[in-house]
């Protein structure tokens, strides 16, 4: 699918290797805003997350990172035709992100493969693979370009997301808050939301879970409540 419509705007996806995914909806829905007035979308590609995050706070000053040529592309004409083109787009990977500000929440779904396999598709394999954005180098650009309360929200698989907690643990850091996500009630958990937090809060972190769909294939009440200011059939 070469566009892929939301309620307020549309993601035209005609050169970015990573397509629009229900990890990025997810992510982009859940992550908390409230106290969030700048927002930094690393690895953006089509600028899916970056317009998630304006549409739910347009008060809010929100700058998206790429460094793929191809998802550039997309994601430059997906915001100058969204309702928000004040969206900065940075063109750089983010170990060579150069900015004065200092943001109040980081957002990624990062690359996550560390070994397996990889396609002929290179762009593809930057895009899923750590090769180009370690954890290590996420956390680094977290520390460094976030503000002393600064947060950071990321998806990634279930496995993946327990190494990503201990090496934030292993720099002082703290899990906020989680949610583990099954694909249908009799799967196991796939995919884990992440918050980590710079400071630690008072209350223990709030570990929550979601199924996507039902036994009967449909979308559960959590997802629908979750995602329905974004999909045009919810």
């Amino acid at each position: 699918m070469s566009q892929f419509a939301f309620k307020q705007f549309s993601v035209t996806q005609h050169h970015a290797a990573m397509k629009v995914s229900t990890d990025g909806i997810l992510l982009g829905a859940w992550v908390p805003l409230a106290k969030a007035n700048r927002i930094v979308d690393v690895g953006t590609g089509t600028g899916l997350i970056a317009l998630m995050c304006k549409q739910r706070s347009p008060t809010s000053k929100v700058h998206a990172v790429e460094l793929d040529d191809d998802a550039l592309k997309d994601a430059e004409f997906n915001i100058k035709h969204s309702p928000w083109p004040d969206i900065e787009l940075h063109r750089c990977a983010i170990q060579e992100f150069d900015s004065e500000l200092r943001f109040d929440l980081m957002i990624s779904n990062p690359p996550y493969f560390n070994a397996s396999l990889k396609g002929e598709n290179q762009a593809r394999n930057r895009a899923r693979h750590t090769d180009s954005l370690s954890f290590d180098a996420l956390l680094d650009a977290f520390e460094k370009f976030t503000t002393d309360t600064g947060q950071l929200a990321v998806i990634l698989p279930y496995q993946e997301s327990l190494l990503f907690c201990q090496l934030a643990k292993a720099r002082n850091w703290f899990l906020v808050s989680s949610c583990a996500i099954k694909t249908t009630p009799s799967k196991s958990y796939s995919r884990r939301l992440l918050l980590i937090g710079k400071q630690n809060i008072a209350q223990p972190s709030d570990e929550q879970s979601l199924v996507i769909y039902d036994v009967d294939n449909q979308y559960t009440n959590d997802f629908v409540s979750l995602c329905h200011e974004f999909y045009l059939k919810m």
